[in-house]
């Protein structure tokens, strides 16, 4: 038993920006509330009843009282039709077996009496076809995740599509939840403790082929080619027959189901678990692991390592009993509530609100190959876009591919893609030298460097070349569009998008509208950005725009507290103790401090007082004396390549005390100084949309977590005033500016919302 497979389990709180609890949130596939129509087809086969799932009106199964409701009455009639052997439940969507719960049942539950209510009456109905003296059969082909799994986990039997589609995972803990129909208290005796941790505390999805080696899966069957039906209806035939096959040699006898352990790992794992101080052991160091990385800011992830321990401990009977209460309980935290609020904040984002475009976009040009622009043309060539990569230079070009091929190599690794799909990928590529490869493009992203006049230069030189109906995307972080626009000559195909790196990981997308961009423009971009797999938020042109703005903010007062002398880790640390990925000292090293140096400038220009904080000539001497952050070895921290302990740069600290060190005016305790960066953070974000530069604060929410990191157990920082409550926000904000002056002057709608406390951002 390694540590690494019983441990994996906090990645979802780690990485840049939250990277891997968000990717895995993005790709979630739960569903909304269903009509109160038929979500079940059945029909008796050879003894064998065989149940479709198949919700009408939406994409994916999902499980609700109503559908709940159908199964009960359908274990009904397998006990009492004597004519029925065994039972057999199958998907008619054949990318989806049930992504889950619906979380519109659950958000409908105002106490927690209701949520725990939900949970024992799917405990009662999945132990009817657990206990069943007639056999089911999970066939399963596509999403089985969530309380799909757990339907399947209550079947005697389970056979899976071996194909890219079909995954198992339990994701409850990514909404603040755990598996609260049974899936802590059967997926221990199935598998193992050590498995039950990894996919509970993580929520990863598995393949078929995984989730057979770990005992999930009985059998697997491989998906058919196309024949007089397309591939997925052959493969769902084919999946059913070998179920009905299978259900009929179980109720027969024939095919006797063992779920004794198998080989000597699995022995020696299932007895050692036996002995308390073996339990004690992997429990603790799981504990320790979940602190270490959470911090404590998230409930789920305690309340799963106790509920299985309470079920391992002490039997299914206390254990399914402490599953559904503790369910009900996490249900009501706020945490839950946020990352609820998140999930459907960036379902919303999935969608174009600016309709279909005119312009179908197939062939895309990025000029610049540098580490934005490989990144760029990576999430483009690999979702099917055919891609003209342009470079001033060969070496400049040879980096470029040399960035995307690493990248598609490493995906293979990780058996992301085969091999076969890499070299298909790659082919979609032309890398050039030449503007003359632009004649067919529809859609051009420059990612040059940011230089007004450096971006007029190459808007000229690809309005010379491409056709009048393709769109010109500018990736730039600050420079307003409209300042970029009025150097084309076709200002209302000219738009902004904001990428964020890595490009590969990083999956928001901030598209900016000047105002003569045209709606079919932005709708183009928008489509783009959805294709290439981004979270999509669309908002309006101004200094910072939005992202870069609210950010600014917050560092500018993290400059402050340096200059106050807080120590770097000090301030990393309490950043990170909100609930943010990354600490503000790190974080200005990673964005760059000449990076931020520039932005801060302009930036001041635009907001005078309002952006100020930290003195704006510190940066200007860090980047003089050569500290530019991480890429030059130097920057708050020192860089060292091999290790990553990072010491505090002495000779930057020693600039801060000899020009502008300062002494605090109060508001000094740590919850102060951490509240002092958020709440001129959160009060930016509320700015931003009282002068339209958002369009919602859903938008604005998704646009903080997924682009810069804003805890998201929070739900953003809109839903996070909604729970600290703007009153009490207000009269922080005020205190601050009267010891620091206009960065906390609160927004107007701050100030209102605080007068009346009815007012929220969100209605729930």
């Amino acid at each position: 038993m390694s540590n690494s497979k019983m441990f994996n389990a906090l990645k979802i709180f780690k990485g840049r920006n939250n990277v891997n609890f968000l990717s895995r949130l993005h790709n979630r596939s739960y569903a909304a509330a269903a009509t109160s129509q038929v979500h079940t087809k059945c029909k008796l086969v050879n003894g064998v009843y065989v149940v479709t799932l198949d919700s009408p009106n939406v994409k994916v199964n999902s499980l609700n009282v109503a559908v709940m409701d159908e199964v009960r009455n359908i274990i009904n009639e397998v006990e009492s039709n004597p004519a029925i052997e065994a039972a057999v439940f199958i998907s008619g969507k054949p990318g989806c077996f049930i992504a889950g719960a619906d979380i519109t049942m659950l958000e409908s539950c105002k106490t927690k009496e209701e949520v725990v209510s939900l949970s024992k009456n799917g405990h009662d109905i999945f132990k009817k076809i657990e206990t069943s003296r007639k056999p089911y059969v999970a066939a399963i082909q596509g999403s089985c995740l969530g309380g799909g799994l757990e339907t399947a986990l209550a079947c005697k039997y389970r056979i899976a599509v071996k194909d890219a589609k079909t995954g198992f995972g339990l994701p409850e803990v990514m909404l603040g939840l755990l598996p609260g129909g049974g899936g802590t208290q059967r997926m221990p005796k199935l598998t193992s403790i050590p498995t039950t941790l990894d996919l509970a505390l993580t929520g990863k999805t598995v393949k078929a082929d995984k989730a057979k080696k770990l005992g999930i899966v009985d059998l697997l069957v491989s998906p058919l080619g196309p024949g007089l039906e397309p591939p997925e209806s052959n493969t769902m035939k084919y999946l059913e027959n070998v179920a009905i096959s299978v259900a009929k040699d179980i109720a027969s006898g024939n095919i006797k189901v063992d779920r004794s352990k198998k080989g000597l790992v699995n022995k020696v794992t299932a007895a050692a678990m036996q002995w308390d101080f073996v339990k004690n052991f992997i429990f603790n160091k799981a504990k320790e692991q979940v602190m270490k990385a959470s911090r404590g800011l998230y409930p789920a992830p305690l309340k799963i390592l106790e509920v299985v321990r309470i079920g391992v401990d002490k039997g299914p009977v206390a254990g399914y009993e402490a599953e559904a209460q503790a369910f009900g309980e996490l249900a009501m935290t706020p945490q839950s509530k946020g990352l609820i609020g998140l999930f459907r904040g960036q379902t919303e984002c999935k969608k174009n609100r600016f309709g279909k475009s005119q312009v179908e976009v197939k062939n895309i040009g990025v000029l610049g190959a540098g580490l934005m622009g490989a990144g760029i043309v990576q999430v483009s060539i690999d979702k099917g876009y055919k891609v003209v990569m342009k470079d001033a230079t060969n070496a400049g070009l040879y980096r470029g591919v040399g960035q995307i091929q690493n990248g598609l190599i490493n995906a293979v690794k990780r058996k992301r893609i085969s091999a076969l799909e890499k070299d298909k990928y790659l082919s979609n590529l032309l890398p050039t030298l030449e503007y003359s490869n632009f004649k067919d493009i529809d859609c051009v992203i420059e990612a040059v460097f940011e230089d007004i006049n450096i971006k007029h230069k190459v808007i000229k030189e690809i309005e010379a070349v491409v056709p009048k109906h393709c769109i010109i995307a500018t990736n730039t972080s600050a420079i307003p569009i409209t300042k970029i626009a009025a150097g084309s000559s076709r200002p209302e195909k000219v738009i902004g998008m904001h990428y964020f790196s890595p490009v590969d990981k990083m999956q928001l997308l901030e598209i900016i509208r000047h105002p003569g961009t045209s709606e079919d423009t932005a709708a183009a971009a928008v489509a783009v950005g959805l294709k290439q797999g981004k979270v999509v938020i669309t908002v309006g042109d101004g200094p910072g725009f939005y992202t870069t703005r609210i950010l600014s903010t917050m560092l500018s007062e993290a400059v402050r507290l340096l200059q106050e002398g807080v120590d770097p880790k000090d301030l990393d640390n309490m950043t990170k103790q909100f609930g943010f990925p990354v600490g503000a000292a790190t974080l200005a090293d990673e964005v760059g401090i000449d990076v931020g140096s520039h932005i801060a400038v302009d930036l001041a220009k635009a907001f005078g007082d309002r952006i100020s904080g930290g003195d704006l000539n510190i940066m200007q001497d860090l980047v003089k004396a050569g500290f530019m952050g991480r890429k030059s070895g130097k920057g708050i921290f020192v860089y060292e390549k091999g290790t990553k302990n990072r010491d505090v740069n002495p000779e930057a600290i020693q600039i801060l005390k000899d020009k502008y060190s300062l002494e605090p005016r109060g508001a000094s305790t740590v919850e102060d100084q951490q509240l002092r960066m958020v709440s001129r953070f959160v009060n930016e974000a509320v700015l931003s949309l009282e002068e339209k530069i958002l369009h919602s604060p859903l938008e604005g929410d998704v646009g903080a977590v997924f682009g810069l990191g804003f805890p998201p157990f929070t739900g953003g920082p809109f839903r996070w005033v909604d729970q600290f409550g703007a009153d009490k926000l207000v009269k922080k904000m005020e205190e601050y500016h009267g010891l620091y002056g206009a960065p906390f002057k609160p927004a107007q709608t701050l100030v209102d919302m605080a007068r009346d406390t009815s007012k929220k951002f969100y209605k729930n």
